[in-house]
């Protein structure tokens, strides 16, 4: 039985040997706690390491300031991001705005800070998943003090028209913060030129590195506004008793991930030489291979748009009449080695906006390792179950 992993919006999968290689040198060879040390070679290396990544980010990203790397923080994840950043700006009595399509790492934080008193408004998305820039200046009319909102859908691939949303956000005078889960490492993407407040970044899925990465990249002001989530140790000024307001040391307490970010360093470096735009075309040409394939089996419900219809990455999810789309992902799992993910992706908002709540979607995502030749064995095995429904 072949194997075909094709889950990459969940997380990409491989990863290029630089950054396994990369995290296997940092914990054999390096290993120092960044700051904490008594600046041997080995406590600098650390500290070069986190440098090197927050100096890569802020250059894919198009970081302010001449790209300065001290407005990148390093996080955990997209969700961490968000959670700095929702809940060190918005307070009591607030207004914020987001899309019907987010994930969960931004209703969720969302959903509790509006226990505390901020008022949450969502902004209604078509069918095939996009924001209408007219419905954002209609939500606009009123006072808002933030926007937030997803690049990209992770359930149906829909591409957000971002340069648009920031426009008018800047008109309004309205700070505007960016997940960009779905999109970093793949599309580009200028902080700076958007003007976005914050740039929110995972590290495992487009930038190829490990889980257990992410980061900020933020518009000096807005850091300045921000309140930090945690507190502790940075191992700078140690004599204070407060956390430090110096930037990157404001958001990031505590021993960072250095196994991570160094395998996350090698990815960035990675993604440089291959060109974020090489990455997007292999990804795309597999995405349209697999969309056309997917539209030829009988009784098939695509979600979102067609690539030909609207911008779009290659996240597809689907239902095909009569089949079950747990079970479905099973049978392609058990019996032909196809990975994908089943039910509802972490983004109810987002199925119910696309017609697919509760039951959910089966999601396929290629990635850029993945063949033309795995894209036509998965059609094939789901013509397959699908006969024999």
């Amino acid at each position: 039985m072949r194997h075909v992993y094709l889950n990459n919006a969940a997380t990409t999968w491989p990863k290029p040997p630089e950054v396994s290689d990369a995290v296997y040198k940092f914990m054999t060879l390096a290993g120092a706690n960044a700051s904490r040390g008594s600046a041997s070679e080995r406590d600098l290396r650390s500290l070069d390491i986190l440098f090197t990544a927050r100096e890569r980010a802020a250059k894919m990203f198009g970081g302010y300031e001449k790209a300065a790397p001290q407005y990148v923080t390093l996080t955990q994840n997209v969700t961490h991001s968000m959670n700095v950043v929702l809940k060190g700006f918005l307070k009591e009595g607030m207004r914020v705005l987001t899309t019907s399509v987010e994930h969960n790492s931004v209703i969720r934080p969302l959903r509790e800070l509006e226990a505390r008193g901020v008022h949450v408004g969502i902004m209604q998305c078509s069918l095939r998943g996009f924001l209408a820039p007219e419905t954002l200046e209609e939500a606009l009319r009123e006072r808002a003090d933030l926007v937030v909102m997803t690049h990209c859908s992770n359930v149906c691939g829909s591409v957000q028209p971002i340069e648009e949303a920031a426009h008018i956000c800047a008109k309004r005078g309205v700070p505007l913060v960016l997940d960009c889960a779905q999109t970093a490492g793949i599309l580009e993407i200028n902080a700076g030129a958007l003007g976005v407040a914050a740039l929110c970044f995972t590290g495992h899925k487009g930038l190829l590195g490990p889980q257990g990465t992410g980061g900020i990249v933020w518009k000096p002001e807005f850091a300045e506004e921000c309140a930090p989530l945690l507190e502790g140790g940075t191992g700078s000024l140690s004599h204070e008793e407060t956390q430090p307001s110096l930037m990157p040391d404001k958001f990031e307490a505590g021993t960072q991930n250095l196994p991570g970010v160094a395998g996350l360093d090698a990815a960035f470096e990675y993604i440089e030489k291959r060109t974020a735009a090489a990455i997007a075309e292999k990804e795309n040409e597999l995405g349209r291979r697999l969309e056309e394939g997917l539209l030829s089996i009988e009784g098939m419900r695509l979600t979102g748009p067609l690539y030909d219809e609207a911008p779009r990455l290659p996240v597809y999810s689907f239902n095909i009449d009569g089949i079950d789309n747990g079970l479905l992902a099973r049978d392609l799992s058990e019996r032909y080695g196809v990975e994908g993910r089943p039910g509802l992706h972490c983004s109810p908002l987002a199925h119910k906006t696309l017609g697919t709540f509760p039951q959910g979607a089966l999601r396929l995502s290629p990635g850029c390792f993945n063949t033309k030749e795995e894209i036509d064995y998965t059609v094939d095995a789901i013509k397959e179950l699908a006969k024999n429904r």
